[in-house]
Formats: structure tokens, sequence, C-alpha cells
């Protein structure tokens, strides 16, 4: 394999300089930054990244932590962060905590051993419902920034990427109750996690100042045969003409399962949950939905860390970026 010193022995000039022209420095002339790189081109070279780390005392890399790769918006916005990262010079190592405690810990441990210079996870599921943040606390200590997006761990001093799901479902059921439905139901199958239980907060705000009807909540288990649960709550309440989902698969179901109890769809039963576009797309009619933004969390959650990690400080100073959803109405309201 080429070195740095064959390569300026062969171009007749320091080794510093064809560092600094691979590199794109401002110091070394355009010309010269060509010739380097025309060479480097031809012997395929590539810079030795463990000695490099080890001189800079970095990584150039990011370790991300999900809780689940099948959930569509966690996929997005790991998509979105590995497209930032690598724009400002990083890569990433992925990590599934498959929703589990034991294995968001694992994770941690593995990749604070010095292979990446700092994390972006959403808390697994467990976690929040142990309420255990200790080995957060233990990687910050070690000098390794976090930034927590979507599920966070408020207790935990770390930089922080999350959406308006209280404000998004208050305006949502708003929007609803202004279309004149009287009895506004809503579903969900993440009353677990924190975001399930701001977005319920927001419905229930949202009703109770309305004053026209008392909060109806489906919540639903992972164990549960949702479709059942559903067809069965939407017929023990047969007044109810509009639902707020708190997740995608609630939304679709939802509406499937009214257009099964021979509801007409916007026009007897009003439909919107937090999906994307493609998941709309998937329904008959179109789902009116929350949207998050995924990819933009993901870019800004890489953005917050890699600023963390070039300009690291004590940790007093931690922000909360809040990404605004967007109501994206369709066919499922009138």
């Amino acid at each position: 394999m080429v070195t740095l010193k064959q390569l300026a022995k062969e171009l007749n000039v320091s080794i510093s300089t064809v560092s600094k022209a691979l590199n794109n420095s401002e110091e070394i002339g355009e010309d010269t930054i060509r010739r380097v790189k025309e060479l480097a081109e031809q012997h395929n070279y590539t810079p030795n990244k463990v000695a490099l780390s080890l001189k800079q005392n970095k990584t150039k890399t990011i370790g991300v932590i999900i809780p689940n790769i099948l959930n569509r918006f966690l996929a997005k916005v790991l998509f979105g962060i590995e497209r930032e990262a690598n724009k400002l010079g990083y890569n990433i190592i992925t990590c599934i905590s498959n929703e589990s405690l034991e294995k968001e810990k694992e994770s941690l441990k593995l990749l604070a051993n010095g292979s990446v210079d700092g994390f972006i996870l959403s808390v697994a599921a467990e976690t929040q419902v142990k309420k255990e943040i200790e080995h957060f606390k233990n990687t910050i200590k070690q000098g390794l920034p976090i930034v927590m997006f979507d599920r966070v761990a408020h207790d935990v001093m770390c930089d922080k990427v999350i959406v308006d799901d209280f404000d998004a479902t208050y305006n949502a059921t708003r929007s609803l109750l202004n279309d004149n439905r009287k009895q506004i139901a809503f579903i969900s199958n993440i009353d677990d996690l924190s975001v399930g239980k701001l977005r319920e907060r927001g419905y229930n705000k949202a009703i109770l100042e309305s004053r026209t009807q008392q909060p109806l909540v489906l919540k639903i288990k992972s164990k549960d045969d949702h479709q059942k649960k559903i067809k069965s709550f939407l017929k023990k309440n047969k007044s109810i003409d509009a639902i707020i989902a708190a997740d995608s698969s609630s939304g679709v179901i939802t509406i499937n399962a009214a257009i099964n109890l021979g509801y007409k769809v916007p026009k007897d039963i009003s439909v919107i949950a937090f999906a994307s576009k493609s998941e709309s797309n998937h329904t008959l009619p179109k789902l009116t939905t929350i949207r998050q933004h995924a990819k933009e969390i993901g870019a800004s959650a890489a953005q917050m860390l890699i600023n963390r990690i070039q300009n690291p400080t004590n940790g007093d100073d931690v922000k909360t970026k809040i990404v605004k959803t967007s109501l994206i109405k369709d066919k499922s309201t009138r």
C-alpha cells in the first residue's frame, strides 16, 4: 500500500504538502492539489484511518443506536443521519437495540471503547418503561457526547432533537373540532413511549377545552390483535365520527376497519395519523397525516453531535431542537 511519504517523494514535495492537498487546504495551490490527487488515484491511495485517529484522537465515526430498523420513521431518520454525517466528513456505525435495555447498554459499551466519537440514539421502549438512565450518564462521563432524538430521556443532560408531539396532536384534534366532528377518539399502540404520552395529552387538552365531549381513548398493547381491537372499539362506540391515531399502523387499520364496518371515509368518519407520505399512499382513501420530517430530524441530530464533538464544553449548555410537524390533509378527512 502506497504511503504519504512515497507520494511526496514521487512528486518532489513535502509530506505535509501532500496531506494538505488531499484535504483541499487553502494553503495549497489548485495545480498542486490536482497533481497530488491524480497520483493518489493512480496508486489507489487511501488514508490509514487507524493511524489518523490515533494522531488526532478522533475516529471521525458516530455511533447510532435505533430501537427498530423495520420502523419506517426510524429508518428515514437513520438515512438523514448518514447523509449529513458523510457531508461533514464522518462515518456511522449502526446498532439495533430491538427495544431492549440490555442491548442498548451493550451497544453503548461496545462502541465506547474508542470506536466512535459520540452517539446519536432513540431510547429503547424497555428503557423508557424501566426509567433507567445511568448507562447514558456514564457514557457522557467518559467524554462521549450523546444526542437523543424522538424518544428521549429528559433527565439526561444532553442535546436532543424532538418533534412537537403535544402541539401536533392538539392542533390536529382542533382541526377535527373545527370540522364539526362531535365524537373524536384517540387510538395508540405506543402508550409506553414518551411520544405516545405527549400525543395523548395533546388530544386530551383539545377535547377538554372544547367542552363538547369527554376524551375517548383506546390503548393497544403489542400482544393484542390490533385489527380486532380497533374493530371492536368502533362497534362499541357507534357515535365516533373521527379518529386521531398516535401511530401509522393504527391509522391504516382504522381506515380498513371502518370501511369493513360500512362507514364511508371521510363522510361518516375522519381519520388522522402520525404517518409518512408513503404510508398514506397505501390507504384508500389516502390518509391525512401528521408528518414528522424524519430526514430533517436525522440531519439535525448529526449536525448537533458533530458540533459538540468539534467544540466540546462542560455540558451545561445542552440544547433541544424542536422540529415542527406538518398536518397534510388528504382524502380521509373532509
